[in-house]
């Protein structure tokens, strides 16, 4: 019997926080940056307009400059247990970040998990960033995709892991929710500090 898993990326299986605001912070555009996080929270414009004003600001920085940052970045520890157990139970294992697929899919290549959806900077022939974004995961996509997932697998059991308010629309979603290092106003079923009180969570489930 199949079971499912929904992990966040950034806070929960890395150590990065955001790989928006990182790469603002990288090619020095953060104050702008900033004030587009805030109009989008106003309500002034939607998910996607807000990714690709991002984008814009990096226009002309290369895929080279971007892949230096994605393969700087660092898993929390556990990650690699708790993935291989999840595999030895029988777990199809997805990736939801509304974060870049620049380290979601790099996460996703080494630790072999069988689905990743993010969002994705558009490069020209070049390599260079052309501002444009393809926008796949929004703050209410990541419910969205877990139930077209669960519809498709009919899982025993589906988990989700994460740590923002963006991932409570897969909390809602999954059978058993487990917040890690919660953001303020975020709660789950479980909340745990580790990805091995994860494991251990998710060991009591399957007794």
């Amino acid at each position: 019997m199949v079971r499912l898993i929904a992990f966040d990326l950034e806070g929960t299986l890395v150590k990065s926080v955001s790989s928006w605001v990182e790469l603002h912070k990288k090619f020095g555009t953060w104050e702008k940056g900033k004030e587009y996080a805030e109009r989008f929270f106003a309500g002034e414009f939607d998910y996607a307009t807000w990714a690709e004003l991002d984008a814009l600001l990096w226009r002309g920085h290369t895929r080279e400059e971007i892949m230096e940052w994605a393969n700087s970045v660092e898993y929390m520890d556990g990650a690699w247990e708790l993935i291989e157990f999840l595999k030895e139970n029988d777990f199809k294992i997805v990736i939801l970040s509304s974060g870049l697929m620049c380290l979601a899919g790099r996460i996703a290549r080494e630790l072999g998990v069988d689905y990743v959806f993010a969002n994705e900077l558009i490069f020209d022939e070049n390599g260079f960033v052309t501002g444009k974004v393809k926008s796949v995961v929004d703050f209410e996509s990541k419910g969205r995709i877990l139930e077209e997932l669960k519809k498709e697998f009919n899982p025993e059991l589906t988990v989700a892991v994460g740590d923002g308010y963006n991932d409570l629309s897969m909390f809602r979603v999954a059978d058993v929710s487990i917040a890690i290092n919660p953001h303020e106003g975020v709660e789950g079923d479980h909340n745990v500090e580790s990805l091995h009180e994860v494991m251990e969570i998710i060991e009591g489930l399957l007794e």
